[in-house]
Formats: C-alpha cells, sequence, structure tokens
C-alpha cells in the first residue's frame, strides 16, 4: 500500500503510550494529542508547496526555500478533528482551517455528511484531513469523498492510531490520498473501538461521556 504511510518515531511511541493509560486526565490527554499533532505534520510536509525568496540577513542576501503562503488547508473530522487541529496551526499558524461533520446513520449504519464548512478555493490548495482514529475507515472515506466532491485533489490524512480494517479501505478507495499513521493496532472490539486504543478519543479530548 503506497499510500500509507506510518510513523516510526520512539517521541511518538513515547506520547501515545501516555494516551492510552487511562489515568491521563483530559488536559494533559489534549495536549498530548496536539503534541503528536505537531510531530506529524513535520512528515506530512515534505512535499508541501516550495518556492525559492531572497531573505536579507544582517550580513548578506541569501537564497531560502519557504511553503507557498495559503498553499495548505486542514479539515478536521468532526469532532475528534478538532483536538489536532492546534497541533498542526502551532507549525503553520496561518494556515486556513474547513471543518467536515461525519454522523452514522442508525439505520443503515452508513456514514451521512452532515456539515461541510471549506475555504474558499480549497480546490487549488494541499488539503490536510485529521482524524485521531482510523477505525473501520467509514468516516474518513466519507470525508475524502466529500472533499473531492468539492473539485479537491491533492488530499493527505493524519491519524493518530488505525487498525488494519481502516487501512486497507482507504487503500482501496482512494489509494491516491497519501495517509500518515502514527500506529497501527490490532483490531476493532464488536462496538466499534480499537484495541488495544485509547478510548473515545472525542470523550477523552473534551472530557465528555
Amino acid at each position: 500500500m503506497k499510500n500509507i504511510h506510518l510513523l516510526n518515531h520512539i517521541l511518538i511511541e513515547h506520547k501515545i503510550a501516555i494516551l492510552r493509560d487511562e489515568n491521563t486526565k483530559t488536559k494533559q490527554f489534549r495536549e498530548v494529542i496536539e503534541e503528536i499533532a505537531m510531530l506529524m505534520t513535520l512528515e506530512v510536509l515534505k512535499d508541501a508547496p516550495i518556492k525559492k525568496i531572497i531573505v536579507k540577513t544582517p550580513l548578506e542576501e541569501v537564497a531560502q526555500t519557504v511553503i507557498v503562503e495559503n498553499s495548505i488547508v486542514i479539515v478536521p473530522i468532526l469532532r475528534a478533528g478538532l483536538g489536532m487541529v492546534n497541533g498542526v496551526t502551532a507549525m503553520l499558524p496561518s494556515v486556513k482551517v474547513g471543518h467536515i461533520g461525519i454522523a452514522r446513520n442508525e439505520e443503515t449504519l452508513e456514514p451521512v455528511e452532515y456539515m461541510c464548512k471549506l475555504p474558499e478555493g480549497i480546490q487549488d490548495k494541499m488539503v490536510i484531513l485529521l482524524d485521531p482514529m482510523l477505525a473501520t475507515g467509514g468516516s474518513a472515506c466519507a470525508a475524502i469523498t466529500a472533499l473531492k466532491n468539492r473539485g479537491v485533489k491533492n488530499i493527505k490524512m493524519l491519524n493518530i492510531l488505525a487498525v488494519p480494517e481502516g487501512v486497507e479501505k482507504i487503500a482501496k478507495e482512494h489509494p491516491d490520498v497519501e495517509v500518515y499513521i502514527a500506529k497501527v493496532d490490532r483490531e476493532l472490539n464488536s462496538k466499534g473501538y480499537i484495541l488495544p486504543g485509547l478510548g473515545d478519543a472525542g470523550d477523552r479530548i473534551f472530557g465528555t461521556n
């Protein structure tokens, strides 16, 4: 699966251990989610749109490579994806942020888009989709489809934890989307939770039940 990138780094592994711990409180959990998002952003931006500029130092002028301004948009999948936003914006303070809401239809059990608010001109940007957990892959694929339906062509996705089922679904349905994953866990349980996982990411980020 050429479009799947597993980030094998001891610092990320260390921080995932904190997320997994049931005794980690909301404040620390939220902070660590943001820290991991920051570290993952370094990897996903390796092929960001760039250009050369001339910078005048106190001593002389020098050619410098920079990211093209206003070339990247981040889109969290509501609601857990919101927990990763501050981590990415810490690295890219001027980046624009869209939002996609995906819910499960309780009759068909299929993901349904209920909200999509995107910055103008997103069709020409690199779009980074954010969601801490990639479980069945249903919501992720629905969000990717929503972006493609609005003309977005350059899509990347950041997930902290995933399972093989979700990874395989995205690789099959959207092989053109680059997916960056911090850790692939064992499996889903009967309720759709990742095992060993870290519980419900949204609940732990926002302190809800």
